[in-house]
């Protein structure tokens, strides 16, 4: 065995993000120290928040749990929080932990129902602007009454299905597994630029959809994670939370729905691919041959996956339990009833969410330290300074404007807690209370499209293996949500000020 050696642990640090990376974040945790001696809790605070916050607008280089974490321990470890104030942060959002574990892997027993949903939907309809509405209502739908991150999930494995099986024939084969003959290659030419346009064509649709998750997400307590966490505060059941937000988010889906209708129309921000007759031709006869092997064991599981979401849906309409609770419901009844009952095969279910709630958890280590050196507090105290009528508005303006640059959760958190404390001092009336909720639930999730660092959904949907297959790239989605974030977000600032 070779010897160990500093280099050794240098070269494993954070793995293979960047060197630059790397160094900036031994940086961070070296300056801390620093300037909590030098200015003092305050300062050194803002200053760990500010490092957090710079991890999580560079997820792409490394996954925030990591460097965040690192620095939420030295957060602790400074004095500047302690795992008392973090127990109680984790303890007050255990229903959000809930939902993230459990409904997550519920939704993932049942992607086989949605994939087939999708399908059907896209090899059905032929309008382009048609197929781009009903992709982002649809999505927009099920993230109201499921989670935002597994409909991009299930999204995502639409798209990577039908470029498969495309990109299969492409490459010279046919769904037997037979390749095209040789002098059949001036035709596999031809179809590279076919592929070209169908990669436009995928990335149109992807885009809708992550647009629709964000605009049914902000609707109920289930679409994001930071919406029962508000709830959980305010005390608003599943109902009572839809209404409380419709004055903002019914004007904000119809003018999200409206803004996608136009860009398939004007063909703008790289909007309005069609997708090439040939390829369809493929697809169709791809869905036909899959039709023609599937059993009667494979509807039946079609069956009791679409019993389990008629379930889930009045589950969470009368809210006969706590969501994560219903999510674990699910996850009884479907493999129960489908026969998967190998604990190997139930594990891959939480893979997804796991290592977000692990972030999470980190989440509410920084959550603790602004709450315990009251970093946000001349901030929310100028805000309420404001009169009544102005508040709103202006905590959509703060909570927007920080979603956009690093992450709508975090920023949720902190914002309604700070609100929160404040109501229990008597500083704030409970309908003042309530209307600063709604503006910090419809704030966190509206302009937070403008980039994928915005919201957990769109990072997810920008790492996923789909996305360098089709071109969508950071900067893309950036210019494909700019239409977007310019009409839901000044669409939702409107109706936070004028309608609330």
């Amino acid at each position: 065995m070779q010897g160990l050696s500093l280099s050794s642990f240098t070269q494993n640090f954070l793995g293979h993000a960047p060197d630059w990376y790397k160094k900036t974040i031994v940086a961070f945790l070296l300056l801390n120290p620093v300037l909590l001696l030098i200015a003092g809790p305050y300062i050194a605070g803002w200053v760990l928040v500010l490092e957090f916050i710079f991890t999580l607008a560079m997820a792409l280089k490394c996954y925030p749990l990591q460097p965040g974490g690192l620095l939420a321990f030295e957060g602790i470890i400074l004095g500047m929080t302690n795992p008392t104030t973090v127990l109680h942060e984790v303890e007050a959002a255990f229903p959000v932990i809930l939902l993230l574990i459990f409904m997550v892997a519920g939704i993932y027993f049942m992607k086989e129902l949605l994939l087939f949903t999708f399908t059907k939907i896209l090899l059905s309809v032929r309008s382009k602007t048609v197929i781009s509405f009903l992709f982002c209502l649809i999505s927009a739908v099920l993230s109201a009454f499921l989670d935002a991150l597994t409909v991009t999930a299930v999204v995502i494995s639409v798209a990577v299905g039908f470029y498969s099986v495309y990109h299969r024939v492409a490459s010279g084969k046919h769904f037997n597994d037979e390749h095209i003959h040789s002098e059949d290659s001036s035709i596999l030419e031809e179809r590279q630029e076919e592929l070209e346009k169908f990669r436009r064509f995928l990335r149109n649709l992807l885009m809708h959809a992550a647009i629709g998750t964000a605009l049914g997400g902000v609707c109920t307590t289930v679409g994001e994670p930071q919406n029962l966490l508000i709830a959980s505060y305010t005390g608003w059941e599943f109902m009572e939370f839809f209404w409380r937000m419709s004055p903002v988010t019914m004007p904000v889906l119809v003018a999200g729905l409206t803004t996608c209708i136009l860009l398939e129309q004007v063909k703008i921000f790289d909007y309005g691919a069609q997708i090439p007759e040939r390829v369809r031709e493929i697809l169709v006869e791809f869905d036909a041959h899959e039709a023609s092997i599937r059993t009667a064991q494979d509807n039946a599981r079609l069956v009791v996956q679409a019993v389990a979401a008629l379930f889930l849906v009045f589950a969470l309409a009368f809210h006969v339990a706590e969501v994560g609770l219903i999510g674990l419901t699910i996850i009884v009844l479907q493999t129960a009833f489908n026969g998967v009952i190998e604990e190997h095969k139930l594990g891959h279910a939480f893979e997804e969410a796991l290592p977000f709630t692990a972030l999470l958890v980190v989440f509410f280590g920084v959550v603790g330290v602004i709450h315990d050196q009251h970093l946000f507090s001349p901030v929310i105290g100028y805000v309420l300074s404001l009169p009544e009528d102005m508040q709103p508005g202006m905590f959509y303006i703060a909570n927007g404007v920080l979603s956009a640059i690093s992450d709508n959760v975090f920023v949720a958190t902190v914002y309604i807690g700070e609100v929160k404390a404040a109501f229990d001092n008597g500083i704030l009336s409970r309908e003042q209370f309530d209307l600063l909720a709604v503006a910090i639930n419809t704030g966190t999730n509206i302009p937070s499209v403008a980039t994928p660092n915005g919201q957990a959904a769109f990072l997810f949907l920008l790492t996923s293996s789909i996305a360098p297959l089709i071109g969508l790239s950071y900067m893309r989605m950036v210019t494909m949500a700019l239409p977007y974030t310019i009409v839901m977000g000044i669409t939702g600032w409107v109706c936070v000020h004028y309608f609330l």
